[in-house]
C-alpha cells in the first residue's frame, strides 16, 4: 500500500512537530510504502535539515509556506473572470458568519457553497496558474470588500476598514498557499495521485493536499488530530500585528510583473493589528469552515483524546467517522524505574515538563508551603527549561516566588542553608534523563491551567508513580481513576491530596502500578501502530478502485491492476497507478482474444450469427504486456 504522509512544520524536519510519532509510525509499518508531502514552517526549519528516514520511505516532496514564488502567469478575461466567481463565493461565506456551532451551519448550504469555491481555486490553478499572484492582486481586496458590505453580512465584517481588509487577505493568501502546489499529478509519478491513502499528521494546512487529493483523484483521506488546530487558532488569536503589503505580508512579498488592471499591487506595507474584531471574526470563520470541510471530506478522523474529539464533533466532524487513538510513546526507557518503585524517596514531589504559565508553577509553590507545613520534610523538585523568552521571565519570577517563600534552611549554625524547592534541568550528571527525574520522588505532581495530552503524565505512570493532577485537557481520561484529580487553580485542594499521598504509602504503591499498568495497555508504540494499521487497510478496503490503467495512446488496460495490486507490499506504478513493480508472468506474451458464443454447436455457427467463430478484432491500444481483452460479447 502506498501512503502520503501530509505534514505541516514538521516530518521529516529535524525541528519538526509531531515528528517522533511520524517516525515510530512509518518504521513501524515497514511492510508500507511512504511517500512524505511536508510542507516547510520557517527557512531556518528548512536550514536544518532532515532526519534519517527509513526505506520503506522512498519519496519526500517539500513545499514553503512561509513563502511563495508568483509564477509570472497573467490571467485572461476568462480566467480573471473564474478567480473572481471563486474567490468572492468563499469570502461571501465567510463573511456570513459562523451559525450556531463552530464553522458548521444546520443545513449545509455554507459548507458547500465554501468547498466548491475551494475546489474551484483549485482547479484554477492546475490549470492557468497565476493563483499566488491573484490571491495578492488588489482584485482580491477589493471582491473581499464587496462581500463586507454585501446585504446579509454580519456585522463585524461590514465594521472592516480597508486595513483589515488587507490582513484577512493577507492570511488567506498564505492559507491557500498549497492550492498552487505541483503535487496533484495523476501521471504514476511523485504525485499524490499515485497513492492508496493520504494521511494527514493534522489538520489546517496539511490536510489541504489530502482534500485536493481526493477531489481530483478520489484518494480517500485519514487525518489525525493530537492537537486540534482550529482550537490552537482560537487560544492563539490574541494580539500580535500582521504586517500587509498590498494582500500579503512584507517578508511574503515577492516581486513580478502586474497581472493586468485588475491584478495591480497594493503599494505601501500596513501595520494591522491581529486583534481588530473584524480580522479575528473573518479568520475565525476561514478557519472553522476549512476544519468543517476536512472533516466532512475525510474518511476516518483519529482525535488522540476524547478532549480533542469533542472539539471536533462541535466542529462539525461525524461522529461515525472519529477513531479515539492515543498517542503512541516508548515505554522501555522507563521500565528500570518502574519495576523499582520503592527506590524513590518518600518525602519527595516530583515536577517534569517546559516551564511556561500555562503549566502553573505558581500555585503550585503555594500548595507547596501548605504541604510543608503539614508535611515539613518535604522537599520539590522540578526538573524542565523555560519555554522561549516568555518562558525564560516566568521561571525567573519562580525562582524569586520560591527564594521568598522558602527561604534557606540550615541543620545548624556552622552548616548551609537550603531551599527545599530546586529547579533543575535535566541532562547534568546526576539526572541525565527523564527516567532519573521522575525516580527522584514517590510523587509525581501536573499544575497546570491548559493542557492537550498530558505526556509527561503519561511518563509517570510508566515509572509507577503516584500522581496529583489538574483537571484540564486529557487528564481524566488518561488517569482514568489511577491517580489524585483535583480542580485547577486551587493551591489547597493541590496541597491536600499531596499531603494525603505523602503520609499513605501503601495508597500510593497501589496507585502506582494500577497507573503503570494502564500506561503499557493503552499509551505504547505498539498499540499505536497496530491500530494505524487497521485503520489503513479498512480504509482501502471500503475505497473502490478508483479508475483503469491507461496505455501510452490513452485507452483504458482493464486487466493491467491484478487484484493482489491491492494487498500489503512494496508495490509501485510502471505505466499506470496500480500496476506492480513486478508483474505475474501470465502478463507477457500475446493478448488472449476473447470469441462471441455461438448460438448453435461449438465450432458450426447458425445462420443468425455468421460471425460467431470470428475472433473479436483487438483495439489498436491492447497493451504490449499482453492483458486479456474481452468481447462485448464474450461468456
Amino acid at each position: 500500500m502506498r501512503i502520503g504522509l501530509l505534514t505541516e512544520g514538521g516530518y521529516p524536519y529535524v525541528s519538526g512537530d509531531a515528528g517522533l510519532w511520524c517516525d515510530r509510525l512509518v518504521r513501524g509499518l515497514g511492510q508500507h510504502e511512504f511517500g512524505v508531502y511536508a510542507l516547510g514552517r520557517s527557512e531556518r526549519q528548512e536550514a536544518v535539515g532532515q532526519v534519517a528516514l527509513p526505506p520503506q520511505v522512498t519519496r519526500v516532496r517539500t513545499a514553503p509556506l512561509w513563502t511563495a514564488e508568483d509564477d509570472g502567469v497573467v490571467h485572461g478575461r476568462r480566467a480573471r473572470r473564474r478567480f473572481t466567481e471563486h474567490y468572492g463565493a468563499l469570502v461571501s461565506v465567510l463573511c456570513e458568519g459562523a451559525p450556531a456551532g463552530v464553522g458548521t451551519d444546520r443545513s449545509g448550504s455554507q459548507a458547500d457553497r465554501f468547498g466548491n469555491a475551494l475546489y474551484g481555486l483549485a482547479e484554477l490553478a492546475r490549470d492557468e496558474g497565476g493563483l499566488v499572484g491573484a490571491l495578492r492582486s488588489e482584485g482580491a481586496v477589493r471582491a473581499l470588500e464587496r462581500a463586507c458590505r454585501a446585504p446579509g453580512a454580519a456585522g463585524t465584517a461590514r465594521e472592516a476598514r480597508v486595513p483589515d481588509l488587507l490582513a484577512v487577505a493577507a492570511h488567506l493568501e498564505r492559507a491557500l498557499r498549497p492550492l498552487s502546489l505541483d503535487w496533484y499529478e495523476d501521471d504514476g509519478g511523485d504525485g499524490l495521485g499515485s497513492v492508496d491513502l493520504c494521511h494527514a499528521a493534522s489538520g489546517g494546512a496539511a490536510a489541504l493536499p489530502g482534500l485536493l487529493a481526493r477531489h481530483f483523484f478520489g484518494v480517500p483521506l485519514l487525518v489525525t488530530e493530537y492537537g486540534v488546530r482550529l482550537r490552537t487558532h482560537y487560544l492563539g488569536a490574541g494580539g500580535g500585528t500582521v504586517v500587509a503589503s498590498g494582500a500579503a505580508s512584507t517578508s511574503d512579498a515577492v516581486s513580478g510583473p502586474a497581472s493586468g488592471p485588475t491584478s495591480r499591487r497594493v503599494p505601501g506595507p500596513v501595520a494591522v493589528p491581529e486583534g481588530a474584531p473584524a480580522v479575528r471574526s473573518l479568520l475565525a470563520a476561514f478557519h472553522g469552515r476549512l476544519a468543517a470541510e476536512v472533516y466532512r471530506q475525510a474518511a476516518c478522523v483519529t482525535p488522540g483524546n476524547a478532549h480533542a474529539r469533542r472539539w471536533q464533533e462541535r466542529c462539525g466532524a461525524d461522529p461515525a467517522k472519529l477513531r479515539t487513538v492515543h498517542p503512541g510513546m516508548d515505554a522501555a526507557r522507563f521500565a528500570e524505574v518502574g519495576d523499582s518503585p520503592d527506590a524513590a524517596d518518600p518525602r519527595t514531589l516530583v515536577w517534569v515538563g517546559r516551564v511556561e504559565p500555562a503549566k502553573d508553577l505558581v500555585s503550585l509553590l503555594h500548595a507547596f508551603t501548605e504541604i510543608r507545613r503539614e508535611e515539613p520534610g518535604t522537599r520539590l523538585r522540578i526538573f524542565g527549561a523555560a519555554a522561549g523568552a516568555e518562558g525564560e521571565a516566568y521561571l525567573g519570577h519562580c525562582r524569586m516566588l520560591a527564594a521568598q517563600l522558602f527561604p534557606d534552611e540550615a541543620a545548624g549554625p556552622h552548616s548551609v542553608g537550603d531551599n527545599p524547592v530546586s529547579f533543575e534541568e535535566i541532562g547534568g550528571p546526576e539526572v541525565p534523563g527523564l527516567a532519573e527525574a521522575y525516580a527522584a520522588g514517590a510523587v509525581v505532581v501536573l499544575s497546570s491551567v491548559v493542557e492537550g495530552f498530558p505526556v509527561g503524565l503519561v511518563e509517570a505512570m510508566f515509572c509507577g508513580r503516584a500522581t496529583v493532577s489538574t483537571d484540564v485537557g486529557a487528564v481524566v481520561e488518561v488517569i482514568g481513576g489511577t491517580g489524585l484529580v483535583v480542580p485547577p487553580r486551587n493551591p489547597r485542594a493541590l496541597a491536600e491530596a499531596c499531603v494525603a499521598l505523602l503520609r499513605d504509602p501503601g495508597r500510593r504503591a497501589r496507585l502506582g502500578a494500577a497507573a503503570r499498568a494502564r500506561a503499557l495497555e493503552l499509551f505504547t508504540v505498539e498499540q499505536n501502530i497496530a491500530a494505524f494499521h487497521g485503520i489503513y487497510l479498512e480504509i482501502v478496503s471500503r475505497s473502490p478502485v478508483r479508475r483503469g490503467v491507461l496505455d501510452a495512446a490513452g485507452e483504458p488496460r482493464p486487466f493491467a491492476v491484478p487484484a493482489e495490486a491491492w494487498l500489503p507490499g512494496r508495490w509501485t506504478g510502471l505505466g499506470g497507478r496500480a500496476t506492480p513493480r513486478h508483474p505475474s508472468t501470465w502478463t507477457a506474451g500475446p493478448p488472449v482474444r476473447g470469441t462471441a458464443a455461438a448460438r448453435g454447436s461449438v465450432g458450426a455457427p447458425g445462420p443468425s450469427s455468421p460471425r460467431t467463430s470470428t475472433p473479436a478484432t483487438t483495439p489498436a491500444s491492447a497493451s504490449a504486456a499482453g492483458p486479456v481483452v474481452a468481447s462485448e460479447g464474450a461468456r
